[in-house]
């Protein structure tokens, strides 16, 4: 089974993250960050940290729940930008590097678990392994398939559908902050995410994303 998180680009995320510098701001200076990787300049590194640090920790904080584990967490994030940067050149260096921080706090969990210490970040992936498609070696046709129709079903979600799927599967957002966040019940986040879900599923089958 794919670690569904790992998986899970949002581009709502990444516009929302990315809100408080404007789009043009942050273009010139994640260019900037990334010609500085390329050279091998450690200033990368110090700029990846000032701008980007604040998103690493908390989406570490929010599947570790422990802020020890997080630190660690970010510091390998760091390092692996450092070593996959170059030789990729992301298109958008805050998904990127917000995936690479979800790969690496997964890779925590994966080792509590072996230890028998499960906690609440493996929940997340639990949720979304009921929706999202097995493939212990994908292949990359279906890898673009599975985005597109990600994409769209994200696209057919209403703005406040849209950002309890993103506070909880991109940040890893625990439900009960989701819902003093917007407004809601507790339990309405529970009930909305679970009917999510279960969409999600019914909209990968429909476009040939079986399980």
């Amino acid at each position: 089974m794919r670690d569904p998180i790992n998986q899970y680009d949002s581009p709502e995320a990444d516009i929302r993250a990315a809100s408080e510098d404007g789009t043009d701001l942050r273009d010139n200076r994640d260019i900037r960050i990334i010609e500085q990787l390329f050279a091998r300049s450690e200033e990368g590194l110090t700029l990846l940290q000032a701008h980007y640090g604040r998103l690493c920790h908390r989406i570490a904080l929010n599947l570790l729940g422990s802020r020890e584990d997080a630190e660690e967490c970010v510091n390998d994030t760091y390092l692996a930008v450092w070593n996959t940067i170059p030789p990729n050149r992301p298109a958008s260096l805050i998904a990127y590097v917000g995936k690479v921080t979800r790969n690496v706090a997964v890779s925590y969990l994966r080792r509590r678990e072996a230890k028998g210490r499960r906690c609440g970040g493996m929940v997340l992936i639990d949720e979304l392994a009921e929706c999202l498609p097995d493939a212990n070696t994908p292949d990359p046709a279906d890898d673009l398939t599975l985005r597109e129709a990600l994409q769209s079903f994200f696209d057919g979600l209403t703005e406040e559908d849209r950002a309890i799927m993103v506070r909880r599967y991109y940040d890893g957002e625990p439900t009960e902050s989701i819902a003093v966040s917007l407004g809601l019940r507790h339990g309405t986040v529970r009930v909305r995410l679970h009917r999510l879900r279960e969409r999600l599923r019914v909209h990968l089958e429909e476009r040939g994303v079986g399980l």
